[in-house]
């Protein structure tokens, strides 16, 4: 059953990650993931290794922006 106490991400707004650019999706942002988790990140392509800002966290991905 679906506890909507349980956090469903495992990452947060606001915080970083290195992921590795794994697809582009149909809008052209890179597709990371982070155990699992889908993460749109603009301006990367397939095999960029970043750091990645989360900016908004959905229930079932999230959008980050590459830290500089």
């Amino acid at each position: 059953m679906f506890n909507r106490n349980e956090p469903t991400a495992p990452v947060d707004a606001g915080k970083t990650y290195e992921v590795t650019i794994e697809d582009i999706a149909k809008e052209g942002d890179g597709i990371a993931r982070v155990s699992g988790f889908v993460i749109f990140v603009p301006g990367t392509s397939v095999g960029d290794e970043v750091t990645v800002k989360i900016t908004k966290v959905l229930r079932k991905f999230a959008f980050g922006e590459v830290e500089e």
